[in-house]
């Protein structure tokens, strides 16, 4: 006999354990009823300081180790876990249809077709219908024996379970065997017995409504109309045997939303369709998409890819059981191993000796693709699901792909060869960036030459050290000879860069003065980029003070922003201010950086007796050495302008960048000063 009450792992409170009753003439002395006094230095830490937590009391008191916390993610999360109780119904072939409804008071409804949540009196639980055991006890589910579903999102009966404890409202009805049956919860506990509505006909399946506890998630969270329809969408892609129909109050759909008030998701091609809607007119290396799946659907082992290569940084998508994982997990494995084992062996074929040192990180690094698995009593990494953790799957993925991959490389050879090369690239250029990574600057100022004209300094860590990006080889002259040798280098540039905002990925690699850049930088460009790798602390750009100095201030800029956007966001941009005017009267000398500047300091500083002899600099190569320092590169007595991206303002940063690079040099000018954030007390 097993015993009932550890099936639900002790959730359920147990009688006492009987006592045989104490004679009536010989009452207990006191002195053995009393609680034992706590240890001396335990701080009244006793048996009273421990609290037993039952039935849906956990989850109240730490939602986070249920749904990951009480953000807008978690809040989501708790449809995730209604949606995925009704796609295992549909994947087991019971349900067809879907239906999921956000009305105007912040209710969520999830109706499905499927055979409905059982009713009847549970024969552990007796009194107690099946329907309020599985919403009000942890651990209470079909999904443990293998019995009702072969495969399945829901692992540990916990899902719907917590969905209930965190709603202040949840109402439940299901249409079984032809009755109409209905009960109502609030914060984990039933607000009434079952209730029976009577008969039905044309109808099955369970319908889930529920409100989040504002108590929570605070009272202003609020289920977001368009996460919600993509996650609802997400669903008919990935199991083409569903039909998921959305529907949401108009009242919460701000004007021009993309977010349809109606709409149906049917995707027979599964993900291969809902991969070419998403590229839309996106480059891709292959004009076909790798696509395919088993034909078990929906059972064990089985699953479904599409991956193509394009111009981007990696995008995989992958799922086991419908449940999203965005950390990948031992599926993605399988994927990744498979692509690049089949591309290995087609270039043995092929006779390719360049893709010896291929390695998976090559062949995923712009990869872009859907992977869905349906495996029986998955693994994952916590309740949330993030990350697959079964063994199996890196099997069954990698089998299942070997061959298909295989064939899709024979019968398109010109593809096959265009795709190796492009891995082959990707590849080349990580073995290129690890060569000049291993470059110490000591073995670089002794034995190599110097990217473009650059004169590194002296010390090796990056803390503290800085380049100056300057304009010109007689104003790189003048700044190698103000420097401090020990942490300023000076990187000369020949005129204008390119302008990278117009120009295509070919004619960017083919830049010298960009490689240059790139080279003596040290950290990479877009997702390669490494904070680590950086060279110096603080990359400085020193152009002269004029609209000429202006623009190609603004082209570097623009680089770092488009190919460098940590860097900027890491704080380690700046312009340099030179001075424009030198302002002299007897033994005293200021400078001012503009007009407004020098009329100030004429006003204030040079109001005396004695001639006033006012000098302007052309550039900064007409400037000595020791001004150049003492104005521009002294920390003491310098003026820097930090560089930063509003994050929060994205879209605003990106037009600001679109105004700068347009044809007006005033314009890119004005730019420069406004936009910039003064670092106050930066050499201090």
């Amino acid at each position: 006999m097993q015993d009932d009450n550890n099936v639900l792992f002790a959730t359920m409170p147990s009688e006492p354990a009987r006592q045989p009753a104490a004679p009536e003439e010989s009452p207990v002395p006191a002195r053995e009823t009393r609680a034992a006094p706590p240890a001396e230095g335990s701080g009244g830490y006793d048996a009273s300081a421990i609290r037993v937590l039952e039935g849906l009391e956990p989850v109240r008191m730490r939602p986070g180790m249920y749904i990951g916390g009480t953000d807008e993610k978690a809040l989501h999360h708790l449809f995730a876990e209604v949606i995925d109780n009704s796609m295992d119904e549909a994947v087991a072939g019971h349900a067809n249809f879907i239906e999921v409804h956000l009305d105007a008071d912040g209710y969520l409804t999830v109706t499905d077709n499927g055979r409905g949540i059982p009713v009847e009196n549970h024969p552990q639980m007796p009194g107690k219908s099946t329907l309020e055991v599985i919403l009000t006890v942890l651990h209470a589910g079909g999904k443990f024996d293998g019995k009702a579903y072969e495969t399945s999102g829901g692992l540990h009966g916990v899902g719907v379970s917590v969905v209930n404890a965190l709603s202040d409202h949840l109402e439940v009805e299901v249409a079984r065997n032809r009755k109409l049956y209905r009960q109502r919860f609030s914060r984990g506990k039933p607000v009434g017995g079952l209730e029976e509505l009577g008969d039905v006909h044309n109808r099955r399946g369970t319908k889930v409504r529920f409100h989040p506890d504002p108590e929570i998630f605070g009272t202003h969270a609020r289920f977001d109309p368009g996460r919600v329809f993509r996650m609802a969408r997400s669903k008919a892609y990935l199991f083409g045997g569903v039909e998921i129909r959305w529907s949401c109050d108009p009242s919460l759909l701000a004007e021009g939303s993309e977010t349809p008030e109606k709409a149906v998701f049917h995707f027979p091609g599964g993900l291969k369709d809902y991969l070419q809607a998403t590229l839309g007119k996106d480059y891709t290396v292959t004009r076909e998409i790798f696509a395919g799946k088993s034909e078990k659907s929906g059972g064990h082992g089985s699953l479904e890819w599409a991956v193509t290569w394009y111009g981007g940084d990696s995008l995989i998508h992958s799922y086991c059981n419908t449940i999203p994982t965005p950390d990948g997990g031992t599926h993605e494995a399988g994927l990744r191993i498979a692509l690049t084992k089949g591309l290995k062996n087609y270039a043995e074929l092929t006779q390719n000796n360049r893709a010896a040192a291929i390695t998976p990180d090559d062949v995923m690094i712009s990869a872009v693709g859907m992977l869905s698995v349906f495996i029986r009593e998955p693994e994952f990494v916590g309740q949330t699901k993030d990350k697959l953790a079964t063994v199996e799957a890196q099997r069954i993925v990698e089998n299942a792909l070997r061959d298909p991959f295989d064939h899709y490389l024979a019968d398109n050879p010109a593809e096959a060869a265009k795709l190796l090369e492009w891995v082959i690239e990707r590849s080349e250029e990580r073995m290129r960036r690890r060569k000049e990574k291993e470059v110490s600057r000591k073995t670089a100022v002794r034995k190599l030459r110097l990217p473009g004209k650059l004169a590194d300094c002296s010390q090796n860590s990056a803390e503290g050290a800085e380049l100056f990006i300057v304009e010109g080889d007689s104003a790189g002259g003048s700044a190698k000879q103000a420097r401090n040798r020990a942490n300023q280098a000076i990187l000369p540039l020949r005129g204008k860069i390119l302008n990278v905002a117009s120009a295509g990925r070919e004619k960017l690699g083919a830049n010298q003065q960009i490689s240059d850049l790139v080279q003596a930088l040290g950290c990479g460009t877009r997702s390669k980029y490494r904070d680590e790798d950086l060279r110096y602390d603080r990359v400085i750009i020193m152009t002269d003070a004029d609209v000429d100095g202006a623009h190609i201030a603004s082209l570097l800029i623009t680089f770092f922003y488009q190919e460098m956007p940590d860097l900027i966001r890491g704080g380690h941009l700046y312009l340099a201010v030179p001075p424009l005017y030198r302002i002299s009267q007897g033994g005293k000398t200021l400078y001012a950086r503009d007009d407004a500047h020098r009329e100030e300091l004429m006003r204030t500083e040079f109001n005396g007796r004695g001639k006033v002899e006012l000098g302007r600099f052309k550039g900064l190569g007409e400037m000595l050495p020791a001004q150049l320092k003492e104005t521009t590169m002294d920390p003491r007595k310098r003026t820097l302008l930090k560089v930063a991206i509003d994050d929060v303002d994205f879209e605003g940063t990106r037009t600001a960048v679109d105004d700068l690079m347009g044809t007006k040099p005033e314009a890119r000018f004005r730019f420069i000063q406004e936009r910039a954030v003064f670092a106050d007390n930066l050499d201090i």
